[in-house]
């Protein structure tokens, strides 16, 4: 059961997480109402006062529970501004707030009786000026509404019986607690807002990292292409305009065309294949800087120097492969990227933290063309979680099998 607790609060986001704390702490609260308010009532009024000052701490404390809940989706934009339900708990703690002071002055049962009715009587209003400050975007709403609070205890006591120096210093009581309550509804509203836009600040950076990748390609097509093509266009032109006057130069321009269309062609393959063909070292450098860009942090440890090239390209698309994984997937604060020589073989392990668990392998579809990259040179790709939050990505590719020429065919390595 406790597995499937932690397994549940793991699978949220940091801030699902956060959310998922602030609003139980606003059920925590009702639960503090009851046990700090309602539950020593007992032992100090009469039974039957006793019952009905109970009965409205619970009533009360779950109206502000409710209320905390629709006031939080209500920020989150899930939902309309709760205003009846608002209204509601504003009427319902008005009503209490009176009934405690009458059953403090008519309810017999003592002094003790009169203690338990008084400390009804405050913190209910200030219970309920906190939880409304939910409610409101504007803080000089809540100062004023707080406000509103301490001065109608003090009005609702005076012509009830309670002396003046009394009414002051619980309206005093009652303005000081609900000012707390509403400042910490405030700063608890205010700090998970601010886990949601540094969330999404950080897929926002993802996303440019990306995108800044997309655009390197396209430029690099561009570049490859816009001339040719400008070229093409105008000998084309000038072969039609040639051919329509029966100008035997027209055959020579379109043998040009022919030309440079087969070379936009050969450019046009090396750009891609350089592109697909991953150059370890590059890959490396460049994980280390998407991940640095997007606020993870990225240890790169291993020398690339004297791989073979066909080596390189396979290790170097599970190293592009596994960090886009890293940025797309869970909530990574920690990743680092070993590249080690273990008899004979080559491995290379991508390591991270901050995954959401949602069963089976759950790291993209990409994984399978990395088993077939890596079949390619005789590797295997495993992967799958570790520890409570962590992913492991681990290549191996043999050396021993590889021919001189191959290993001839090196690039140059760096160490990070």
């Amino acid at each position: 059961m406790s597995g499937a607790a932690g397994g549940w609060w793991r699978g949220k986001t940091t801030p699902a997480k956060v959310e998922t704390y602030t609003r139980w702490s606003f059920h925590f609260f009702a639960v503090i109402e009851v046990a700090a308010i309602g539950l020593p009532v007992f032992a100090e009024a009469g039974a039957g006062v006793a019952g009905w000052l109970v009965g409205m701490v619970v009533v009360h404390a779950l109206l502000c529970a409710v209320t905390a809940s629709r006031a939080l989706d209500w920020i989150r934009g899930r939902r309309e501004r709760p205003v009846r339900l608002l209204w509601v708990l504003t009427a319902a703690t008005c009503v209490f707030a009176v009934a405690a002071q009458i059953l403090r002055k008519h309810g017999g049962g003592g002094d003790g009786t009169e203690n338990a009715a008084a400390t009804v009587f405050a913190m209910i209003l200030a219970f309920g000026a906190g939880t409304m400050a939910l409610g409101v975007r504007n803080r000089r709403r809540v100062v004023a509404q707080t406000t509103g609070f301490a001065f109608g205890a003090a009005v609702v006591s005076l012509p009830l019986g309670v002396p003046g120096p009394e009414a002051v210093v619980t309206a005093f009581v009652v303005f000081l607690s609900g000012s707390f309550l509403a400042a910490t509804s405030i700063f608890s509203v205010w700090l998970l807002n601010a886990v949601y836009e540094l969330d999404e600040a950080r897929e926002t950076r993802t996303r440019l990292a990306v995108a800044e990748e997309r655009l390197r390609f396209g430029r690099d097509l561009h570049d490859v292409l816009g001339r040719n093509l400008a070229v093409i266009a105008l000998k084309s032109e000038l072969a039609v305009q040639l051919a329509r006057r029966e100008r035997p130069e027209a055959v020579e321009q379109m043998i040009e065309v022919q030309r440079i269309a087969q070379e936009s062609q050969r450019e046009v393959r090396d750009v891609v294949r350089g592109y697909r063909d991953a150059d370890l070292g590059v890959e490396l450098s460049g994980a280390q800087g998407v991940l640095t860009a997007a606020g993870i942090s990225c240890e790169v440890t291993g020398d690339t120097g004297g791989l073979p090239a066909e080596v390189q390209s396979a290790l170097g698309w599970v190293v592009r492969e596994a960090t886009t994984n890293v940025l797309r997937h869970g909530d990574a604060v920690r990743c680092s990227v070993g590249l080690q020589m273990r008899e004979g073989c080559v491995v290379l392990t991508v390591e991270n933290d901050g995954v959401v668990r949602r069963g089976g392998e759950g790291r993209g579809s990409g994984l399978a063309g990395l088993r077939e990259r890596l079949a390619r040179v005789d590797g295997t790709l495993e992967a799958g979680p570790v520890g409570e939050d962590g992913f492991r990505v681990t290549a191996s590719v043999p050396l021993s099998g590889r021919t001189d020429d191959a290993a001839d065919a090196r690039v140059s390595g760096v160490t990070s």
